[in-house]
Order: structure tokens, then C-alpha cells, then sequence
């Protein structure tokens, strides 16, 4: 079931942690009393979730998320000085029935390294994807379907076996089997051509276990296949027995299972399963040393025959850490969430952007709550969920969104730092006057030594002003002098959009000097092609802004073109 949480006497920790996992594994900096507190929470809202999970058979939360919060609980039992537990007895009903032989579960390795040291002085070894579904026990007496029994603690389970019976994909007799035969497999979601790189678990495990845990026979029985990956006691040599399952009615190990003899076969296997268009859904990759110790020595541990390589969660759990808001050019409210930091594929993620000020707020999130973050396009990162709140929902102070908007922050303030500073960075950038060099870091110390409060400020800049500031020195002074002076002679349109006027490029072609702009009523604006009524009211309102009618006449003294006259 929870294959990677639920087992009872589990020694090991989950896999080997790397070193750069143990840094991101930090102790919250929280005091004793809420640290108790977020403990108890957590620990009592994964109790419910075993409940619904283990007696009704229904799937609250995503199995990769459970596991994570599993962790994040033992983190902070370690982080308050207790011993963490090493995982929760299932909540199964009464009526346990004994397995035959113990189900080992395995050991998670972390990445190519781990896994290349594993396979040192190992010989016969083979692959297999990783099956995602429901580990059931079968038994077979002289041929005939007996036992079925769910994994449970890896000592006893539920009998399933009338459920298992109605399924199609598991033989109820065999021709030929031996008086005895014990298997350990995967009862699965069958689905078609599903590409796990792509679609991730479409949920597909829990769709399962809720069918078989069900009172009544449930329709998605009949769409449920089977996977063999352990025969206890079968052939010691791997070809023969898979040979000897598919002969017995379980071909699907024969036909994913495949020699491998160096790390770099693994993981070559564990890509193309990751792409390849499969009939179940995977989280990664066993491999199997063939030669394993007779059923009777088996534990309900990892043993050390086999291990798995999972593939990158689709989406991590990370901690809240802070939350900044981000005030845009055009008054915009951006929320920012601050997170500790996750590895995701090949890269850190420490921030992810929530959106608008609405949406932060119909969210409900503050610092401690716990998120899940997954990579969208290009590897942006996204948040996809709050999956754990934590006690203390003090919300930090935001800002305004009155307070800014299109036409506010034309000169520094300090309530206007982030604003005033965007509407810079416009300015020199692509957009506006593509002034080479001019960085936003170049604007910020312009600001910070009072040499910039208004937004055309650095016209009246001289070299020795630049090259005293920190960090600009001579050389970069004089360049960036340069590139002030020449901004001097760009066209009237570009001023325009470098001040912030709410038109396109292309809607400022025809546009020549400030008189014409002026003299243009709402209907001519809106002859301009993609300019609507709300449109040409923004524009009218920028033009006859107060402090734009300033910058405006600023440029008029300096003699920029198209500006001469102005008021």
C-alpha cells in the first residue's frame, strides 16, 4: 500500500541522503512550545489521513505528498530532541491473515552515484520498472487460487481473495504450477499508452486500493492488472523464471525485464520508462540481483537483494519560509512566496509566484504552512496546493493596492522604492531607451545616493557624479555618461513608451511630437488599431497626469526632440 511509509521494524531511513538534500533538511527556527504544537498537528492530521486511507479505502492526499509530510514529521521529532518514528502501523480492521512468506519492501536509492556503488561486486542483475499500485501476496495449492492477502504490515494483510478472484488478470487456476506456489506482485491500473514523464500518477494506486477496499464489488476490478515481481521461492536464475511465470499466466516481468550490468544501463532503462508510453503507472526502477535468499529468511525490512531508484517527484513539499510583495511598474501587486529550499530535476527552487494580491489572499497562505511545487514550462516553478497549515496564521502586513497603480511613483518615496525603481529599469530597458550597461543594480545605487528622485534625474548626471558612485568607478562612469547622452537623441516615440505611456510600439509610429499627442481627443485614440474605450481613457489620463506633464517639461528644456514647447 504506502509502500514508502507504512512498514512495520523499518531499520533504514529513506535511502541515502546526499549532501545536498541534508542542507536543504533544516530545522525550522520555531520556539520549543510551537515546535510541540506543529508536532502534535501534523502527526494527528496524518492519523485521519491513515484512517480514511487504511479502513475506507479512499485517498485524501497524494501518495508523494503523505510521504513528504511522513518525513517532514520525523525532521521535526529530530529537531525537537525525540526520537522520530520509523513509521505507523497500518489502521487495518480485525481479521489479519499471516503472509507466507514477509513482503521485504526496498530500499530508496537517491541518485546515479548511489546506485553505482550498490551495484559493486554484484553479478546478475536485471531491471524493472517500478509499478505503481497495490502489493498483494498470492497462493496457489496444487494449481488453485487460495490466498490473497494485502501487503498490510508486511507481515499479515487482508484477505482480498473473493475480490481478487472477479479480476480477469489474475489466474484463479494454474496448469503445471508446483503443489506450492508463492508470488509477490503489483495489482495495477491498467491504462493505455500512459507516459509517466508526461501524465505523472493520474492517482492510479489509490484508484486501486479504494476498489479492493470497498464492501461491495467495485466495476474498476475488471481494469485491474498484475504485475509479478518476487517469487520467493521459484528458480534461482532470473531468464528461467521469468520464462516460467509467463508460462504460468504472468508475462508481463518477461516482458519488462531486462539484463543490466553498469549504473549507466540503469539509468538508461529508467529514462526510456520514464518517456515510453507503458500499460501501468511507475514511480521509477527496481533492480534485482537474481540470486536471493530462500522465502523462509525473508522480513518485513528491506532486504539487500533488491533496491529502487524513483523518478523526480512531480511536485515537492516545501515549508513557507516568507512571503514578499513585489510592486511592478505599473503598480502591480506580484505575492512572492519565500520557500526552503527543494531540488527539483537539476535545480534549487526557493521561490515560486503566487500572483495577485486577490489570489494570495483566497490562498490563505502565510510563513510555516507547507506547499507543493511542481516545474511547469521552461521549469518555471508553480504552486499547485497548501497541504499543510501551520498553527500560527499571523498574516504579514501587505500592501495597498490602492495605494499604487499606472500613474503612481513617478519620483522616489519611500513608500514608493519598488515602483519607482521598475519604472527605471523600463526606462533603460529594450522597451524604452535601451541604454547598454544600465542595470537594474546600476539604478538602485543611483538611488541610493540621492543622485535619482525623479525619473529623468540621471539627464542632469555629470561623469564625475557616476564615477564617484560605489561600485561604477571610472571606466563604467563614462560609459554609462555615454549611453545618458545618447538616450538624448532617440525618437519622440520612444520617449514616449520609455515614460510609460500604454501604448504599443507599433501604436506609437505615427505619433511625432507632444502637441499632436495632446491635441488627440478619445475618439481619435480609438481609431488606432487595438485601442479600445478603456484604452484611450488610460492614455488620456497618463497624458494629462500632473507628474507626467513634469517629466514632459523637463524634457522640453533639455531639448529632446519632439518635446520643445511643451508646458
Amino acid at each position: 500500500m504506502r509502500k514508502s511509509v507504512m512498514r512495520i521494524g523499518m531499520m533504514l531511513l529513506f535511502g541515502l541522503l546526499c549532501s545536498e538534500t541534508v542542507r536543504a533538511q533544516a530545522c525550522p527556527a520555531w520556539r520549543p512550545v510551537r515546535m510541540q504544537l506543529e508536532i502534535t498537528a501534523l502527526k494527528n492530521q496524518l492519523e485521519r489521513w491513515d484512517v480514511a486511507y487504511y479502513q475506507q479505502g479512499s485517498s485524501l492526499i497524494e501518495d508523494e505528498v503523505y510521504d513528504s509530510l511522513r518525513e517532514k514529521l520525523r525532521l521535526w521529532q529530530r529537531c525537537a530532541g525525540a526520537a522520530p518514528e520509523e513509521g505507523s502501523a497500518p489502521l487495518l480492521p480485525e481479521g489479519k491473515v499471516l503472509h507466507p512468506v514477509a513482503h521485504t519492501g526496498l530500499r530508496k536509492l537517491p541518485d546515479l552515484a548511489a546506485v553505482d556503488q550498490w551495484l559493486k561486486g554484484r553479478s546478475d542483475l536485471w531491471v524493472q520498472p517500478k509499478v505503481d499500485g497495490v502489493a498483494i501476496t498470492l497462493v496457489y495449492h496444487d494449481g488453485k487460487l487460495t490466498s490473497a492477502i494485502s501487503r498490510g504490515n508486511g507481515l499479515k494483510g487482508e484477505n482480498w481473495l473473493e475480490k481478487v478472484r472477479t479480476i480477469p488478470a489474475v489466474p484463479v487456476s494454474i496448469k503445471g504450477a508446483p503443489p506450492t506456489l508463492i508470488l509477490q506482485g503489483e495489482l495495477f491500473l491498467m491504462v493505455n499508452g500512459h507516459q509517466q514523464k508526461v501524465s505523472g500518477g493520474i492517482n492510479a494506486r489509490a484508484k486501486v486500493a479504494g476498489a479492493l477496499m470497498k464492501n461491495k464489488p467495485s466495476p474498476l476490478l475488471q481494469q485491474i492488472g498484475l504485475f509479478v515481481w518476487a517469487w520467493p521461492n521459484g528458480p534461482q536464475e532470473m531468464a528461467q523464471r521469468l520464462r516460467q511465470l509467463a508460462e504460468m499466466g504472468f508475462p508481463l516481468a518477461l516482458t519488462f525485464s531486462q539484463p543490466v550490468n553498469s549504473s549507466a544501463e540503469v539509468q538508461q532503462w529508467r529514462e526510456h520508462w520514464h518517456k515510453t508510453a507503458l500499460p501501468f503507472v511507475t514511480d521509477g526502477v527496481v533492480i534485482h540481483q537474481a540470486h536471493s535468499p530462500q522465502g523462509l529468511y525473508w522480513q518485513a525490512r528491506p532486504g539487500d537483494w533488491a533496491v529502487a531508484w524513483k523518478y523526480p517527484p512531480v511536485q515537492q513539499v516545501a515549508r513557507v519560509n516568507g512571503i514578499d510583495f513585489n510592486i511592478g511598474r505599473t503598480g502591480k501587486i506580484a505575492v512572492v512566496l519565500r520557500l526552503e529550499p527543494v531540488r527539483m530535476d537539476d535545480k534549487w527552487v526557493t521561490r515560486v509566484n503566487l500572483g495577485s494580491l486577490p489570489r494570495w489572499r483566497k490562498w490563505a497562505v502565510v510563513p510555516g504552512d507547507q506547499v507543493t511545487i511542481s516545474l511547469m514550462g521552461h521549469g518555471i516553478p508553480h504552486l499547485n496546493n497548501v497541504v499543510w497549515r501551520g498553527t500560527d496564521r499571523s498574516l504579514p502586513s501587505a500592501p495597498s493596492a490602492e495605494r499604487y497603480h499606472a500613474l503612481s511613483c513617478f519620483s522616489w518615496q519611500p513608500d514608493c522604492r519598488q515602483q519607482f525603481l521598475a519604472r527605471l529599469v523600463w526606462l533603460s530597458g529594450p522597451q524604452g531607451l535601451s541604454l547598454r550597461g544600465v542595470s537594474e543594480s546600476t539604478w538602485q545605487t543611483l538611488i541610493d545616493q540621492g543622485l535619482v528622485r525623479n525619473l529623468l534625474d540621471w539627464l542632469l548626471l555629470t561623469p564625475e557624479q557616476l564615477m564617484a558612485a560605489p561600485g561604477i568607478g571610472g571606466k563604467r562612469g563614462q560609459s554609462i555618461h555615454r549611453q545618458f547622452q545618447q538616450a538624448r537623441q532617440q525618437p519622440f516615440a520612444r520617449w514616449l513608451l520609455a515614460l510609460g505611456i500604454p501604448l504599443s510600439p507599433q501604436q506609437t509610429m505615427a505619433l511625432t511630437n507632444w502637441h499632436q499627442v495632446q491635441q488627440m481627443s478619445l475618439v481619435a485614440w480609438r481609431k488606432i488599431v487595438g485601442i479600445g474605450a478603456k484604452r484611450a481613457q488610460q492614455i488620456a489620463d497618463f497624458l494629462q497626469h500632473q507628474p507626467v506633464l513634469a517629466l514632459v517639461s523637463t524634457l522640453g528644456s533639455q531639448g529632446i526632440v519632439g518635446f520643445a514647447g511643451a508646458p
